[in-house]
Order: structure tokens, then C-alpha cells, then sequence
């Protein structure tokens, strides 16, 4: 699961060759806006079938946060 997130992460990061961990935080250590963060949801939701509600996106601070939401969705 993290090496397909780290996929789609690398996607929108200003990077693809950084090295993607947990505790990066989504906005500033990938250098994201709000419309990248938004669209890296929409992929996530498609890559890995959960749904995530727009109340939800605001509490998405860090790529482990990602992954514990995957985690209890699947």
C-alpha cells in the first residue's frame, strides 16, 4: 500500500525522485496547494476504493494520515 501511494504522491510532489515518508506533511514537505491535495485525493480514492469526504481532506496532514485512513476504509 505505501509503495502505490508513494507512486501517486510522486505524481504531484515538485520532485519525483524524493523519497516519500510517513511523516511528511502533504502541503509543505511536498510542496502541494490545495488543488493538488485535492487532486491527489480523487486518485487515492480511485487507486485504492475508499471514499473521502471533504470534512476529511482538512485532517490529511501527513502521508502516514493517508495511509491509517486507507487502512480503516479499505
Amino acid at each position: 500500500m505505501l509503495e502505490k501511494l508513494q507512486e501517486i504522491v510522486r505524481q504531484y510532489a515538485d520532485d519525483e525522485e524524493i523519497t516519500i515518508s510517513g511523516d511528511m506533511v502533504l502541503l509543505s514537505d511536498l510542496g502541494l496547494n490545495s488543488y493538488e491535495l485535492v487532486e491527489l485525493v480523487c486518485k487515492v480514492e480511485d487507486e485504492f476504493n475508499v471514499e473521502i469526504s471533504d470534512r476529511v481532506i482538512g485532517r490529511l496532514k501527513t502521508v502516514q494520515d493517508v495511509l491509517d485512513y486507507i487502512a480503516r476504509h479499505e
